[in-house]
């Protein structure tokens, strides 16, 4: 079996692929797409950094592929879609470069304090001006932390040794874990508000930055900024402005929403801002681990079937793949979906299976279902890790089997609790892998999973989905489907609306401002 490196990895990595009976390589790194396309039909296996772009072109192109191989967490680079349509296995490297990039973030910040970029260029221009690089000290300053996941907790945990004071916003994280690292769990506003610094350890938000003109307004005085996570996480038009106001007194910044960052950006002509290329996974030892780790997931499958780190697809046997595909993308989807419409972190996840659905092996499923529900907080969840980052959250997770049969031949349902409630989804496979939800909390109805959604609860009355219809209308956005379900008449209702574009926020104001609403969600699933 042939093997293609197709970006520059770590020597260690390289050999251990050589070295294995039975695997033939071939590093050829730089190629143009054009130069990949005509190479890619010779090899099953293909492995990459950030460089180089598996897009469907390429992925129609190889005629043998089995598995893409990227060492590292991010996946951008790769058409996952086109990659599961054509059988091609995807899987990454979620926790080699974990600590290289909190340690990163911490430079970040110790460089913006002391403005040691800005004094080495001085010292280089033959300049001695100490009085002009005053600094500060990280020392009982606090740490607002956005995001405290694999990353976030690290970065908690080094800040503890400059004996920071350590405030975290994450609403999937429960308190009890963010207390054990010596935080304290705050809202969004609160952590802007009491922050000295801010680091950002968040996955990209859909269509709207996480820090804008609003958010910074709300920020300390004199506030200092890191952000090793996502570009889109910051509006930087807004950031600009907020350092020449004063209210922001610096940032450091180590991803941009365009990458390469333009040269001519006008990030670098700020003093205050410390830019740096993507080095949240450059270093020695990260560069090894993630080698290291590819080379023996590609070995593992192509010799062995086994999957692990799969992005694409669940680390099963093709023939009980089959048997559940279905029912795999049904849980993913309405874990995604409760994870859009819960407050507050996950304690319990209750999956029960009623019907025929019940003979099979569920395992994966469940697994599907935990993916669903994290994926929106935590970077690189997979198939794999799910159910360990569930524990390591303390999340109970409950199965179990009914071979009752009611309405439905089967049902998956999933019940989710937080302190603040509970959403209670049921849903089932129609025809040939048609996935519906069939009830929702305590209404029933037969809704169809698209890949933009509205979950409404309102009143029954007269004139509300007129006046709905209206304002969707008013905003370019059209109704593809509109499944509604009713406790009792004049009582109340819920809607689940398929619509064919996501909602503005100014949409999305307007439709719970509607007489009579009571409450209105947008909900995206990335599976449909």
């Amino acid at each position: 079996m042939k093997v293609l490196v197709a970006d520059n990895l770590s020597p260690a990595g390289i050999e251990i692929l050589k070295n294995e009976e039975g695997i033939e390589v071939d590093v050829k790194t730089g190629m143009s797409k054009e130069e990949l396309i005509a190479v890619i039909p010779q090899y099953e296996g293909l492995l990459v950094r950030s460089a180089t772009k598996v897009r469907a072109d390429v992925i129609e192109a190889a005629t043998k592929l089995k598995v893409v191989g990227r060492a590292g967490i991010g996946v951008d680079n790769i058409d996952l879609e086109a990659a599961g349509k054509k059988g091609v296995i995807v899987m990454n490297t979620p926790e080699g470069n974990v600590i290289t990039t909190g340690e990163h973030a911490m430079a970040l910040m110790m460089s913006m304090s002391r403005n040691i970029p800005q004094a080495n260029m001085s010292l280089r221009n033959k300049e001695w001006a100490p009085k002009k690089f005053m600094g500060v000290e990280l020392f009982q300053k606090t740490l607002g932390i956005i995001g405290l996941g694999r990353i976030g907790s690290i970065v908690a945990d080094r800040a503890k040794g400059f004996q920071m004071k350590i405030l975290v916003f994450d609403p999937y994280i429960q308190k009890e874990r963010a207390e054990k690292l010596g935080a304290e769990v705050v809202e969004l506003k609160e952590l802007l508000q009491r922050s000295d610094y801010i680091s950002l350890h968040t996955p990209g938000l859909p269509d709207q930055h996480l820090l804008s003109k609003k958010e910074f307004d709300l920020m300390k005085p004199g506030v200092r900024i890191v952000n090793c996570a996502r570009g889109s996480l910051i509006d930087h038009d807004a950031l600009i402005e907020a350092i020449k106001s004063k209210k922001v007194a610096q940032a450091a910044l180590d991803v941009y929403e365009k990458e390469p960052l333009d040269p001519d950006s006008p990030l670098l002509k700020m003093d205050e801002i410390i830019c740096t290329p993507h080095l949240g996974a450059s270093t020695e030892e990260a560069q090894e681990n993630v080698a290291i780790a590819v080379a023996d997931q590609l070995i593992d499958y192509l010799k062995h079937g086994n999957v692990r780190n799969a992005i694409n697809m669940p680390s099963i046997d093709a023939e009980t793949l089959k048997e559940i595909k279905p029912y795999l993308v049904l849980g993913e989807d309405l874990g995604l979906l409760a994870a859009q419409l819960i407050d507050g972190p996950i304690l319990k996840a209750e999956i029960q299976y009623n019907g025929d659905i019940a003979e099979l092996n569920v395992e994966p499923i469940t697994t599907s279902v935990l993916k669903g529900l994290l994926s929106r907080s935590i970077d690189g969840i997979n198939m794999v890790n799910a159910p360990f980052i569930a524990k390591d959250r303390g999340i109970q997770v409950q199965e179990s089997k009914s071979n009752a049969v009611h309405e439905y031949t089967s049902t998956l349902q999933l019940q989710v609790e937080t302190k603040n409630g509970t959403r209670n989804i049921m849903g089932s496979i129609f025809g040939k892998g048609d996935p519906r939800i069939v009830k929702f909390d305590e209404y029933f109805l037969e809704a169809v999973l698209s890949p933009n959604m509205l979950v409404l609860n309102n009143q029954d009355v007269p004139g509300v989905i007129g006046n709905l219809g209206n304002a969707l209308g008013k905003h370019n956005i059209n109704v593809a489907g509109f499944h509604l379900g009713r406790l009792k008449e004049k009582s109340m209702a819920l809607a689940i609306i398929n619509i064919d574009s996501p909602p503005t926020t100014e949409a999305l104001r307007e439709l719970r401002e509607t007489p009579n609403m009571l409450s209105v969600h947008s909900v995206t699933l990335k599976n449909q």
